[in-house]
């Protein structure tokens, strides 16, 4: 009888894990994985109210939290991608300059309305507009995406002139122009990692997913989806 794995992760990572999960069950066809992408803010909070998962794939800092209130295994962490923050507008419109610091900040302040995530990536660019100092100047104008709403959708929709999100996020999605990355100087990059959660009855067979996933032979697939081994 086949044995299934219940896996919980943010939505940052859900089509890549579709792909490793498909790479995965080609070499273990006796096992099966349930993943579960929801928003990461929720997906943690689900955790930690008990809910029963073997595994859990969110930002690196979330599921070192996580192993601190007890709900993941210390030392089950394993560090499976990076990906960066990519630029958006609606398909058809102008193109704005992003390809430095000042273009995009002066890109920012031109756009009628900004959208990002309530992630990491969210977190971050939102710092990094106080470091410029031009929070108050925009902040009517941000449009923050609900947990587990593609920020690519809203730009789509015409909701968001200007919208940022983990590149894996952005691919794929019609009616979007993607620009490219953030300028190197200012790039937000997310670790994504995956842990045994505690009440797993399979830590060991989450352990072994999880290293071949984090393995060479997943690379390609990383690429695939804007992402690079970690």
């Amino acid at each position: 009888m086949p044995i299934t794995l219940r896996l919980i992760s943010s939505m940052a990572t859900k089509p890549l894990l579709a792909d490793l999960v498909s790479l995965y069950q080609t070499q273990n066809p006796d096992v099966r994985v349930q993943v579960e992408s929801v928003g990461g803010v929720d997906a943690a909070k689900r955790v930690q109210a008990g809910e029963a998962f073997d595994a859990v794939v969110l930002a690196s800092d979330a599921i070192d939290k996580l192993i601190t209130s007890g709900h993941v295994l210390a030392g089950s962490r394993v560090d499976l991608v990076r990906s960066g923050v990519a630029v958006a507008v609606p398909a058809g419109q102008s193109i704005p300059d992003i390809s430095t610091e000042d273009a995009l900040k002066a890109a920012i302040l031109a756009a009628p309305s900004l959208g990002f995530s309530t992630g990491p990536s969210g977190v971050q660019l939102a710092k990094l507009f106080e470091t410029w100092g031009i929070t108050e100047e925009i902040k009517g104008r941000i449009v923050q995406a609900p947990p587990g709403i593609p920020v690519g959708s809203l730009v789509a929709q015409g909701q968001v002139a200007l919208g940022f999100q983990q590149l894996s996020e952005m691919l794929g999605v019609d009616g979007i122009t993607v620009l490219g990355p953030l300028p190197q100087a200012v790039q937000i990059t997310t670790t994504f990692s995956g842990s045994v959660a505690t009440l797993s009855t399979q830590a060991d067979l989450v352990r072994a997913m999880l290293a071949f996933w984090a393995s060479a032979h997943a690379d390609t697939l990383k690429s695939k989806h804007g992402m690079s081994a970690a």
